[in-house]
């Protein structure tokens, strides 16, 4: 299995941006889904979540802003980012709970290789 992030770059403060992650390989099911960021000299945090059922959460520093989504059809997750801030520069990392066709039972923890997104002036 493995997560492939896209999306990423540089945008003015104010600005947008579409993130994007699919999942692809041996795939039975995914439950939850998430996307994380990881500015520099900080540690990973969670910003957004989005269980298979569609239930969302945010983190408070996005949230209002952020939009998470995903399409189960394409085994794809996304996050929509609206007035972004220099704060928001970090890498930005999906992640997914998938549930392989090899166990159809047990879930396991799959990360994207992270996306950089910038917003400065």
């Amino acid at each position: 299995v493995q997560l492939q992030a896209s999306g990423g770059g540089l945008v003015q403060p104010g600005g947008s941006l579409r993130l994007s992650c699919a999942a692809s390989g041996s795939i039975f099911r995914i439950d939850a889904m998430r996307w994380f960021r990881q500015a520099p000299g900080s540690q990973r945090d969670m910003i957004a979540l989005i269980s298979s059922g569609g239930n969302t959460d945010y983190a408070d520093s996005v949230k209002g802003r952020f939009t998470i989504s995903r399409d189960n059809a394409k085994n794809t997750v996304y996050l929509e980012m609206n007035n972004l801030k220099p704060e928001d520069t970090a890498v930005y990392y999906c992640h997914a709970e998938v549930v392989p066709t090899w166990t159809r039972a047990n879930s396991y923890d799959y990360w994207g290789q992270g996306t950089l997104v910038t917003v400065s002036s």
